[in-house]
């Protein structure tokens, strides 16, 4: 089982990095949980999600120990390190500040996603450029197939007329691990 915490601030998109990782994983067949959490305050409120997905049951879809944290502000990154397990991986946004005395026993991975997405024109994309560096850091999808679930669950959303743009931002991201 893999458990993933997308959190940042309302408006920054990481709800929606983590129906689109949900999805994905549901695509291939798998049993998948989405657990929302979210300030009274849409924008710029406290926003976060859980995703489990595994090929067994999920028997508790709350957060325990997540194998990887996507962190798009300060204040999550703060409240969200302690919780993820020794040896998980922790990827930051470009305005994530990483101390010194930081957890030494596990992964930090910055990518810089404002300055990605506004060098494509698409400035609202940030969370796309990293959901695209967190798929490439699990390795457990393929990019093809995680751009075509993207692409699926925006359709199902009257959206498709950002599949291009979303696209472009995702193999940015997904390129910018390496």
């Amino acid at each position: 089982m893999k458990e993933i915490v997308f959190a940042g601030s309302g408006g920054q998109g990481v709800l929606t990095c983590g129906l689109i990782i949900s999805d994905i994983a549901n695509s291939h067949g798998m049993k998948v949980t989405w657990l929302p959490s979210y300030g009274s305050a849409m924008r710029g409120g406290t926003a976060n999600c859980t995703v489990k997905y595994s090929e067994d049951f999920i028997y508790n879809p709350a957060q325990e120990q997540p194998d990887f944290l996507l962190a798009m502000n300060d204040p999550s990154f703060r409240m969200f390190l302690p919780m993820v397990a020794p040896g998980g991986t922790v990827l930051v946004g470009d305005t994530v500040t990483i101390p010194e005395e930081s957890r030494r026993d596990v992964k930090y991975v910055r990518v810089n996603c404002s300055d990605i997405a506004a060098g494509l024109n698409n400035p609202k994309g940030a969370n796309i450029v990293m959901t695209g560096a967190i798929i490439r850091l699990m390795g457990d999808f393929k990019k093809e197939e995680a751009i075509a679930a993207m692409n699926h669950m925006f359709e199902k959303k009257g959206k498709s007329k950002f599949n291009a743009a979303n696209a472009q931002a995702f193999e940015a991201g997904y390129a910018a691990i390496r």
